[in-house]
């Protein structure tokens, strides 16, 4: 195992968290007007999740992840960003979109891959 297989690896995980957080965000901007900041479970949720997040990217920095590396990797939170957009949102998706979100996958796993070697 390379050096940089746990950093990616939690950079992966964070890369989960920050897409349920952007989601989480978008939820709780719904009711921003309605309800106070303090009592919006969605956007305190999203939060949360973010400080998760940087919790994680410190520890990776800390194993000796490399940010050419590892920052490449969170980028699969766009990823998952549109899959819960589509699937659980329902919102549209078309063939370009999904190209992008191709290459996207593609570009993180030549990089991760790379690194790893």
């Amino acid at each position: 195992m390379s050096n940089q297989t746990w950093p990616i690896i939690l950079n992966f995980i964070a890369s989960l968290l920050g897409a349920v957080g952007q989601w989480l965000y978008k939820l709780g901007a719904k009711d921003l007007k309605e309800v106070p900041i303090y009592k919006n479970l969605p956007f305190l949720g999203g939060m949360f999740s973010f400080v998760i997040v940087m919790g994680l990217f410190m520890v990776a920095f800390r194993l000796g992840g490399r940010i050419s590396v590892t920052f490449p990797v969170y980028a699969l939170t766009f990823v998952w960003g549109t899959m819960i957009g589509v699937f659980v949102d329902k919102e549209p998706f078309n063939s370009i979109q999904a190209l992008g979100v191709g290459l996207v996958f593609v570009g993180v796993a030549i990089v991760g891959g790379m690194a790893t070697r």
